[in-house]
């Protein structure tokens, strides 16, 4: 099975900042699509950022402003910059990540706890 190889979260005070990444070392064929997402306790998984090959990036609007996503091509690796974090967005972070033939792949999840 593929494995995506995550890193990053934890827990941060509201208006801390955290950095999520993902690796995707054993993904077969060029990476079309890297994202994150999270699911909350309750709620259904949600698209929180997601970068395509070209470059183009796409938020969510209630992240927008504060989070950054960014890749690096040559390493497969996935970046989540989170400033301003608040304790909405408490939550377990997903990587995605879509090959050129529209394969998804989901890493394990990390947890990120923000406390007011």
């Amino acid at each position: 099975q593929v494995q995506l190889v995550e890193s990053g979260g934890g827990l941060v005070q509201a208006g801390g900042s955290l950095s999520l990444s993902c690796a995707a070392p054993e993904i077969i064929g060029d990476i079309y699509e890297m994202g994150w997402y999270r699911q909350a306790p309750g709620n259904h998984r949600q698209l929180v950022a997601r970068i395509f090959q070209s470059g183009l990036t796409n938020y969510a609007d209630p992240v927008k402003g504060r989070f950054t996503i960014s890749r690096d091509n040559a390493k497969r690796t996935v970046y989540l910059q989170m400033n301003g974090l608040k304790v909405e967005d408490t939550a377990v972070y997903i990587c995605n990540v879509r090959n050129i033939w529209m394969r998804d792949y989901w890493g394990q999840g990390t947890q990120v706890t923000v406390s007011s």
